[in-house]
């Protein structure tokens, strides 16, 4: 079944399709557009580690780490390796796990069908060995090592360590030596087999390629898979963080923090309205307008890479500010003065209309990427809506919807800090 879904706000039209297989496919031709990017993804991710199916008598707990180690293991195919099939069409291929999703891609300006066929293939046909499995945990083992010392890393995960105490949001995506120690060849197929159903995935496609031929390979390609209902178990939350501050020194230059704010997360569809709500929020509190913004740059307590971000999932959503600064616990204390300062003062008509403005245009720019778009189709598509259902939202909000949230999604009490220190002691304040 085909629907074609249109905007008159974006003048432009894509379409669905409810492949027979049980694939949804996202068909986005862009005119003008050289390149075709693809997008072949599952609804699974790192914090997917405890789940049953309706063909199961009880939850299985998973590793931590195995949607990312199935990810590696995946381009390790049974008839060679999956990058040299690609480097045959010209095509650039990759992948990657996120909290809640695991996606393989390419992009090509020629043969993309038979670069989709690639595409379509190898991760319809696993192969995991022992032997194999042995040899990614030595690998996959050394790319933690690594991550260990980079301070950009070890910043955003201690603070997800600090706020939450049991979700697996806080577990870095590749997991640890120890849990990826205890993955073999039988968990990686019980993974796949329960996510790896083309009815829990995606296929989106943008830019410069003909719809008619992708669907052709679809057709010739895909094999129909048996629906299944997945049930994923979350352990229970507290609203409170675990901890107000963590700390840590590696051999950064300058000090880096995150300050993160611990949110109740609304479940899909609703988080995707939530999050756009608690974007405007972060942009009316402290984006490069705000007078929060001004004060710390002039005063040189921030520099350029300042920036915020909602981190959300269906069970999970956190607001985020993140930067360098000589002075993190300076930088702390104007960000909770300005929280206050909100909450009592309210926002100004001004203020919440520029902050609609850089939301409603940050958005709407992804339409003019390749890549943007893809990746915004498929939030989209996973979030439970669609990519212009979010602009409709965005031009719908009110200001009235975003202050109650000042109360319960930028509340002090729940927040935290992390700060990579210099190993240089003395350049702590």
């Amino acid at each position: 079944m085909k629907q074609q879904l249109t905007s008159q706000r974006v003048g432009e039209g894509y379409t669905r399709v409810d492949h027979p297989s049980g694939l949804t496919i996202l068909l986005y031709p862009m005119e003008g557009f050289a390149s075709a990017y693809a997008l072949f993804a599952t609804r699974y991710g790192s914090v997917d580690t405890s789940f049953k199916t309706d063909r199961d008598s009880d939850f299985i707990t998973v590793p931590d780490g195995i949607a990312h180690f199935l990810e590696h293991k995946m381009f390790d195919a049974k008839d060679g390796d999956v990058f040299e099939r690609f480097a045959l069409t010209g095509a650039s291929a990759n992948a990657y796990t996120s909290f809640d999703r695991t996606a393989y891609l390419f992009s090509c300006t020629d043969n993309f069908a038979q670069s989709l066929e690639i595409l379509l293939d190898f991760v319809q046909n696993p192969h995991f060995t022992p032997e194999k499995v042995l040899k990614e945990q030595g690998i996959i083992g050394q790319e933690i090592q690594m991550f260990d010392d980079d301070g950009d890393w070890r910043v955003f995960f201690n603070l997800l360590g600090a706020l939450y105490h049991n979700h697996p949001v806080a577990i870095d995506i590749a997991g640890t030596i120890e849990s990826i120690g205890k993955i073999d060849a039988d968990l990686l197929y019980q993974c796949y087999n329960t996510f790896y159903n083309l009815n829990n995935m995606v296929l989106v496609v943008t830019g410069g390629f003909n719809p008619a031929e992708a669907i052709a390979v679809a057709d010739r390609v895909l094999t129909t898979a048996s629906d299944i209902a997945i049930e994923r178990r979350q352990p229970p939350e507290p609203p409170e963080v675990r901890l107000p501050r963590v700390e840590q020194s590696l051999e950064v230059a300058v000090p880096l923090f995150q300050i993160g704010f611990k949110a109740p997360p609304a479940g899909y569809p609703a988080e995707v309205g939530q999050s756009l709500r608690c974007e405007m929020l972060l942009e009316i509190l402290a984006g490069e307008g705000s007078e929060l913004y001004r004060t710390l740059y002039d005063s040189g307590l921030i520099n350029a890479s300042f920036g915020t971000e909602v981190l959300a999932g269906g069970s999970f959503i956190s607001l985020i500010l993140s930067g360098e600064s000589r002075d993190p616990d300076a930088v702390l204390a104007a960000v909770k003065q300005a929280v206050a300062d909100l909450k009592s003062g309210g926002i100004s008509d001004a203020d919440f209309e520029l902050a609609r403005r850089m939301l409603y245009g940050r958005h709407l720019g992804a339409f003019g990427s390749v890549r943007g778009l893809g990746s915004l189709l498929l939030q989209a598509h996973f979030s439970e809506s669609e990519a212009y259902a979010m602009l409709e939202e965005i031009a719908a909000i009110q200001k009235q919807e975003l202050l109650p949230l000042i109360e319960s999604h930028l509340n002090p009490e729940h927040s935290a800090i992390s700060i990579v220190w210099p190993s240089a002691k003395d350049t702590q304040p």
